[in-house]
């Protein structure tokens, strides 16, 4: 999406959510294997909405911040905040994107729909309990595909399938 937007001239904020996480003492608190903690713990959506969204939102501050920390590190970054032309579109990937605590950020929204089955093949074995438990509460929290302006089936990345109603 952020390619196409490029070739067509726009101006493209490129963030993901793996830049917003907390620092590992935040994420970790309850343990390595707790799917509440990824779900509750382990973004920073208040700053990703700040930084990012707030930032780039017509009455804005029009600079944005790109990444707030690293996650192979643990530590936060020093990336100065990015101007931002009339028209910077963002575009934010990540888990948990359609939680009633950002989805109003956004003006479209994309779900991919992966099935409970596609995500332990995709997740290391270490993860899988903790990532999908946190998934399957998202699902029926969150419920995303109803927020959702576009779903896509998303269990074989090399062929994905926009979901109609």
């Amino acid at each position: 999406m952020a390619a196409v937007l490029a070739e067509r001239a726009v101006p493209v904020a490129r963030v993901s959510t793996r830049d917003f996480q907390r620092g590992r003492s935040v994420r970790l608190e309850y343990g390595h294997d707790d799917p509440d903690s990824v779900y509750d713990r382990w973004y920073d959506f208040p700053a990703l909405h700040r930084e990012v969204l707030d930032a780039l939102a017509p009455d804005g501050r029009h600079t944005w911040l790109p990444r707030l920390r690293d996650p192979d590190t643990d530590r936060s970054v020093r990336t100065p905040p990015q101007p931002a032309p009339p028209g910077t579109v963002a575009v934010v990937d990540g888990r948990f994107l359609a939680r009633e605590d950002v989805r109003d950020g956004f003006d479209l929204i994309v779900h991919l729909d992966v099935s409970e089955a596609a995500l332990g093949r995709r997740l290391p074995a270490e993860d899988a309990q903790r990532v999908t438990g946190a998934w399957l509460r998202y699902l029926a929290e969150a419920d995303p595909a109803k927020h959702a302006d576009l779903v896509v089936r998303f269990d074989h990345p090399d062929r994905p399938a926009l979901r109609t109603a």
